[in-house]
């Protein structure tokens, strides 16, 4: 028999009767080549999908909080400060336009809000800010979370306090791989700060970006990293070559890669929130709807941060029509 059809086989059963996987049989499946253990990658994990997720779409607003000027050196951002691009910066999102933008989210049945801001951490009076802002769009009835940087142990209590539940800190990619794309900060900088997350009390929001010249197998390592981690959301982004920074002529992945790394995420995390999030408007409506059916169930709607994504109507006939109740 084929032997890579055998290996989805027996690791379908295994994650049906409730097994985590192992990193050797993980690795082996991110090594799928054939047109036909690719479908049968796919539909397996279409079925860990149904067996183990909630028909209901877990959605999410962002607002862009405090926009470039940015002293991380990212490769993939336009918001650090070490590239030249045309991003727009300011310092501090407007109070009322934020607790507008989460008063429309929440009537329009958006399921949680957050504040996203660059730079290294947010701080001081900056941070009292933003605890304000979400203090008060939990008023408006919408759940709230944060992206406010590598915080330290007092500023996550400070920012646990104003009533948020999730805080969101993306690994990005594989251990192997973030050093070549990234030196002003590491990912164990962000697992201490997950850490600090998680001893208030905060659920965790962490994934990564696809499409920057990893390989397959280091996409599966950024998924057995998260198995550490233990997210309740993962942020699945594709990369968007932005003009000015480092990586803007890395090629697109095709489709179907980006298709096989949902499921390949989905093996290995058969219960957790796979999300929609930056680039994926490169996919075309119908491997949109793929998508969802392999293993995405939650997704950030309306527009991104310094990319454009969709109207939030839009994506709430996209998420009926995938059989999800947004």
């Amino acid at each position: 028999m084929n032997s890579e059809l055998d290996l989805i086989k027996n690791a379908l059963n295994r994650v049906l009767a409730g097994e985590r996987l192992d990193s050797e049989t993980l690795y082996a499946l991110a090594e799928t080549e054939t047109a036909e253990g690719r479908k049968a990658l796919l539909d397996g994990a279409a079925e860990i999908t149904k067996r183990f997720c909630p028909r209901k779409f877990d959605s999410c607003s962002i607002v862009n909080a405090r926009s470039g000027h940015c002293s991380e050196n990212c490769k993939w951002c336009a918001q650090s400060a070490h590239f030249k691009t045309s991003c727009e910066s300011y310092e501090l999102v407007d109070a009322e336009r934020a607790l507008e933008m989460a008063r429309y989210n929440a009537e329009k049945g958006v399921g949680r809000f957050s504040l996203v801001a660059s730079g290294r951490a947010v701080r001081g009076r900056a941070l009292e800010s933003m605890c304000r802002i979400l203090a008060d769009a939990r008023k408006e009835g919408i759940h709230t979370c944060a992206s406010l940087g590598l915080l330290n142990d007092e500023e996550m209590e400070q920012l646990a306090a104003s009533g948020i539940s999730r805080y969101h800190c993306n690994l990005e990619t594989a251990p192997s791989f973030f050093h070549k794309l990234c030196t002003s900060h590491t990912q164990e900088d962000k697992l201490a700060t997950i850490a600090a997350a998680k001893k208030h009390g905060l659920k965790v929001c962490s994934g990564g970006i696809i499409g920057m010249g990893e390989t397959r197998r280091q996409r599966m390592e950024l998924a057995i990293k998260l198995m550490e981690v233990e997210p309740v959301s993962i942020p699945i982004n594709i990369l968007s070559p932005i003009p000015g920074t480092p990586l803007e002529k890395t090629p697109l992945i095709s489709e179907e890669e980006i298709l096989d790394a949902i499921a390949l995420f989905r093996f290995a995390h058969p219960a957790t929130e796979l999300r929609f999030a930056g680039g994926r408007k490169r996919l075309s409506r119908e491997m949109q709807l793929e998508a969802m059916r392999v293993g995405i169930n939650g997704g950030v709607v309306g527009d991104l941060l310094t990319t454009v994504g969709s109207t939030i109507d839009e994506d709430i006939k996209l998420v009926k029509e995938a059989g999800f109740e947004f």
